[in-house]
């Protein structure tokens, strides 16, 4: 039976300027997304009945939501929500066979759900015929949740309103990128509700590495007083040689750095894993 695999890569916020509550409960953002090379993966086949099975490293901190087994029933995730959408949308006449390979933690402000619902309307779109910049297809990712969108297009991009108002940028593919998490899930809701209500300033404008180096994470400080090791990584990251920026990306608690060589990401790497940390080296797309 067809069948087609797309990765759901990582996702870094090189800046995250939270404006003010909207009426609607979101928050007005600004944010520059950018995607490394890796992340987690999808892929569906078409099959003679629905089915979902979610493998990996990270596999069963989803199970128990999804069911507690390899072969999770039908409901409780993203990308079956996904999924679902799609064939509604679409008038699919088929059932699909999907397996998440869960390789990022959860939680961690790198858009791994979002990520993964994302991978799972391309892998559909792909083995239907349906083109990835089907206005339809955005749709479905605005309604599964704001990054979606920007998971979609799986490039770098300045995202405004709840951060699903996507322009596209010139991106920084190949820059060393090392992700670290420290092995704790932060509550996304959390650190919002945590977040002091200043409005910092906008985004500026200019060059996008020039433009992140001067903003922020207006979510780290809330990230931080939730989970005082978030703290420790980002001491660990700016003190590194070769840095070229060092911050949380999204609601944490994940810290991402871009370095000026290979080599130094790898030493910093070193130094993060020998504290036990989870970590992700690898390059932005």
């Amino acid at each position: 039976m067809p069948t087609t695999t797309e990765t759901a890569p990582a996702k870094i916020n090189l800046a995250l300027h939270v404006r003010h509550r909207r009426a609607d409960g979101y928050h007005e953002l600004e944010t520059l997304f950018a995607f490394a090379e890796h992340g987690d993966a999808v892929t569906v086949r078409t099959a003679d009945a629905d089915s979902f099975a979610i493998i990996g490293p990270f596999a069963a901190a989803l199970r128990p939501a999804a069911g507690g087994t390899d072969a999770a029933p039908w409901d409780g995730n993203l990308v079956t929500a996904a999924a679902d959408a799609f064939v509604a949308t679409f008038g699919i006449a088929a059932h699909h066979a999907i397996t998440l390979d869960k390789r990022l933690p959860i939680a961690s402000g790198i858009g791994g759900g979002s990520a993964d619902a994302a991978a799972t309307l391309r892998a559909l779109a792909r083995l239907h015929g349906v083109a990835v910049q089907d206005p339809a297809l955005h749709d479905i990712a605005a309604r599964l949740g704001a990054d979606v969108p920007a998971c979609l297009v799986n490039r770098t991009t300045f995202g405004t309103g709840r951060g699903d108002t996507l322009v596209e940028l010139d991106g920084l593919a190949g820059t060393p990128l090392l992700c670290v998490n420290p092995g704790v899930a932060v509550s996304t809701a959390a650190v919002f509700g945590a977040w002091d209500g200043i409005d910092r300033g906008p985004l500026g404008e200019g060059p996008l590495l020039e433009r992140a180096i001067a903003g922020r994470n207006d979510l780290e400080a809330p990230a931080c007083a939730i989970a005082p090791e978030i703290a420790r990584v980002r001491a660990l990251l700016d003190a590194a040689p070769g840095v070229l920026l060092a911050r949380m990306s999204g609601s944490g608690a994940t810290c991402f750095a871009l370095f000026d060589s290979i080599a130094a990401r790898y030493s910093a790497a070193t130094d993060a894993a020998a504290q036990g940390w989870w970590t992700l080296a690898c390059a932005l797309r």
